[in-house]
């Protein structure tokens, strides 16, 4: 995965890298934006938009941050949480996600 979205956003969710993504890969859980691995093409565009500094290079993730790759990706393949589709009217937050404290 070549970009990740990690707990700056959590609660805040600017959305200023959705519009800046040109494969729409960012989908919006309940309280975090997530990147798609799959559909992420490493362009680059949404870091630097990014005002809370959320969004990193997969392989420069400080350690404490590295368990977000896992967390953005099992976002978008799981059956019980994930972005808005059918059955599912808004993005449910991966359980890691829903866990934290709110800001």
């Amino acid at each position: 995965m070549p970009y990740v979205i990690t707990d700056a956003c959590l609660d805040v969710m600017d959305r200023t890298c959705v519009a800046q993504c040109p494969v729409d890969c960012i989908q919006e859980g309940e309280r975090m934006l997530y990147i798609d691995p799959d559909g992420c093409i490493d362009c680059g565009a949404c870091e630097p938009v990014c005002p809370q500094e959320a969004i990193h290079l997969a392989a420069a993730l400080p350690a404490e941050l590295q368990h977000f790759e896992a967390v953005n990706a099992q976002f978008h393949t799981a059956t019980d949480y994930g972005p808005a589709g059918p059955g599912r009217a808004a993005g449910v937050d991966h359980p890691v996600v829903a866990a934290l404290p709110r800001r």
